[in-house]
This record gives C-alpha cells, sequence and structure tokens, in this order.
C-alpha cells in the first residue's frame, strides 16, 4: 500500500481550512502591497508637509492642509481597519490548529513549514522558486484526499528548484526581495551556507538545498548568486523549470496551513522514474524514487489530470516514454480509512 484515503470528515476539515487560508493569505498579500511604509508629517523650512514613506523612498504629497490632513486620516482608518480584518482571518485559521492535529491532518515537518511560509511571505515562492522532490508529496496528498506511507515521504532536507532568468535575479539583486540565505535566516539564525554554496544548514542539521537547470554555456558561479546562496546546476531540470505549476495548501506539524507551489505531479512522476534508471545515482535512492514516480503518477490521475503528450509538450520523448510504465488501475495503491486507523490517530494525538 502506497497510500490511505481520508476519511470523509477528514476531507470536510481539510477543504474548510483551504479555503479559509485561501482567503486569508489573498487578503494578507493584498493589505501588505497597499499598505507598504507609512504617512508622517515633517518639518520642511518652518513649514509640515505630508510624506509617503517607503524604505527610503519619501514622497511629498503636499503641505498640511485640511485636505492632507485628510488624506492622512482615511489612509489610516483604512489601514487600521484592513489590518484588524486580516488579523481576525487568521486568527480563525489558528484556531482550528488543534482539531486539525486530532484529526490527523498535520502532515508537513514543522521546520520545512516554517521556511517555506517564509518563502511565500517573502514573494519568492510560486516566483522563481518551487519545491522539488519529496516535500512536494506533501501538495499532492493535500488536493488528492489521500496520505502517503511514511516510507514515501522520509528526508532531513528540503530542495528547491530555483529558476534564475531574470525575473528572480533582478528582484534579489534590486534589494526588492531579501536574499533565500537571510530569507533563511529570518526563520532560524543558524542557517549557513556550506563550501559548496548551493546549501545551507541550520544547527540541527536540517538542510535547503537550492537547485538549477544547467545551461549549455555554463557562466561564473557569481552570476547565480540569489542572495548568499548559489543553486546547483543539474542536467535535466530545465524539462521541470518548464513544466505547469501545481499550488495547494497542506497542514503542517502544528496544525496550520502552509501554501506550497511545486511541480505538475505528472512531471514530478515521469522525471522521477527517469531518475530512476540512472545507473550512476545510488542504488537505494533508484527504488525510492521509483516507487515515488508510481505513487505520484497514480495521484495524478485521481486528480483527474491525463499524461497527455500536448499538455505535457516541456518533456522531452526520454520522459514521456515512461508513460505507459507508470499508468496503472486508479486505485490500485489506495487503502481506505478504517475507524481502527483513525481511533489509533486520534489517540495518539
Amino acid at each position: 500500500m502506497k497510500f490511505i484515503e481520508l476519511s470523509l470528515d477528514q476531507r470536510r476539515q481539510l477543504i474548510d481550512i483551504q479555503q479559509r487560508h485561501d482567503a486569508w493569505r489573498f487578503a494578507d498579500r493584498a493589505f501588505r502591497a497597499s499598505n507598504k511604509g507609512s504617512m508622517a508629517w515633517k518639518k520642511v523650512s518652518g513649514k509640515q508637509y505630508l510624506y509617503r514613506i517607503d524604505g527610503r523612498v519619501q514622497k511629498g504629497l503636499g503641505p498640511r492642509t485640511a485636505e492632507t490632513e485628510a488624506l492622512k486620516e482615511a489612509y489610516m482608518s483604512r489601514r487600521t481597519l484592513e489590518r484588524a480584518r486580516v488579523t481576525k482571518m487568521h486568527k480563525a485559521i489558528n484556531d482550528n490548529a488543534r482539531i486539525n492535529r486530532a484529526m490527523g491532518l498535520a502532515r508537513v515537518p514543522q521546520i520545512a513549514a516554517d521556511v517555506i511560509r517564509e518563502f511565500d511571505r517573502s514573494g519568492l515562492l510560486g516566483d522563481g522558486l518551487f519545491i522539488v522532490g519529496t516535500h512536494a508529496l506533501y501538495a499532492y496528498e493535500a488536493r488528492s484526499g489521500i496520505t502517503f506511507e511514511p516510507e514515501l515521504l522520509a528526508t532531513r532536507d528540503l530542495d528547491l528548484l530555483a529558476d534564475v532568468r531574470a525575473r528572480l535575479v533582478l528582484a534579489i539583486d534590486g534589494k526588492k526581495r531579501d536574499g533565500i540565505l537571510q530569507t533563511l535566516r529570518n526563520v532560524d539564525k543558524s542557517f549557513n551556507v556550506q563550501g559548496d554554496l548551493f546549501r545551507a544548514v541550520n544547527a540541527d542539521g536540517y538542510f535547503v538545498d537550492v537547485i538549477r537547470p544547467m545551461r549549455k554555456n555554463e557562466g561564473s558561479l557569481g552570476e547565480y548568486d540569489l542572495g548568499g546562496v548559489v543553486p546547483a546546476g543539474i542536467d535535466g531540470l530545465n524539462w521541470l523549470i518548464n513544466s505547469a505549476r501545481f499550488e495547494a495548501t497542506a497542514i503542517a506539524e502544528d496544525g496550520k496551513p502552509v501554501w506550497m507551489s511545486c511541480i505538475d505531479p505528472r512531471a514530478f512522476a515521469l522525471h522521477k522514474l527517469w531518475v530512476s534508471k540512472q545507473t550512476a545515482r545510488e542504488a537505494i535512492k533508484r527504488r525510492r524514487d521509483a516507487t515515488q514516480a508510481a505513487a505520484v503518477a497514480e495521484v495524478a490521475q485521481l486528480l483527474g489530470l491525463k499524461f497527455d503528450k500536448k499538455e505535457l509538450a516541456a518533456l522531452p520523448k526520454e520522459l514521456l516514454d515512461g508513460t505507459v510504465e507508470l499508468l496503472k488501475p486508479i486505485g490500485e495503491n489506495i487503502r481506505p480509512p478504517t475507524p481502527e486507523k483513525r481511533a489509533t490517530k486520534r489517540k495518539k494525538t
């Protein structure tokens, strides 16, 4: 058995939390985008002027008059109301954390969830950084109503795929966003890069690896510096960087939601199958790659995603050739929940 089906109660709770979290996340991002900086009075040549301040950028809005006073008051009132709304939404979500844990929905390891949330908050996740490797399975199960068996999920590192094309690089170089290392240190100050520069590790030995597609004409390492972390060039990742994206809200070990942006599960499955056949890879990893590929391929079918060559046009023939091998009758690997299984989970919680 590779995964277990969620009960109806678990599905209802998960869907409710996902919808609430998605609404809060949209409202929070909109609030932060429209309320950057502040408004303040500044005395210039003996007169007061209203300024909009955003970091080092200050924009004059005019001398102190009834109009500018009303402008500042309206801004502050709107900001207070919107902050209160976003805070209330977030509290309602967090109040369900205990229930989520009791129902066995808390899945994503805590350190990974904290890192993923911070990359989401910074705006990098889904806009230059994407989750690949084992942690992507938590997103796939969160959308499909199943949970993978533990042996498919065990890992001590988080793999992030970096799209190093202009948008991400310019955003970091232009200081519009924290670099990758600083973002990690916002979560845990002990994160530091190792000698190979693509890997950051904290004091507990948790790794975050950042990888990118290898280019035909590799430039200098400095060309790919994304704020203290230099992604490692890996052959074959161009296929994944050009594949469709997959987003889902899963539940972390603390019982709170975590939004995840990954690659399409079909691309994941086909790529994992291809990797499992690379003789240079360790045998024990190849066997796990093949098992993950088969499980994720079935989840993709459960989600109604077809292994259609037109839809997967970004993938090369050598990956698409694995389609026949992966496709099996839906339900072959699913085990329905049992009352005994659910009771055990609640007791442990």
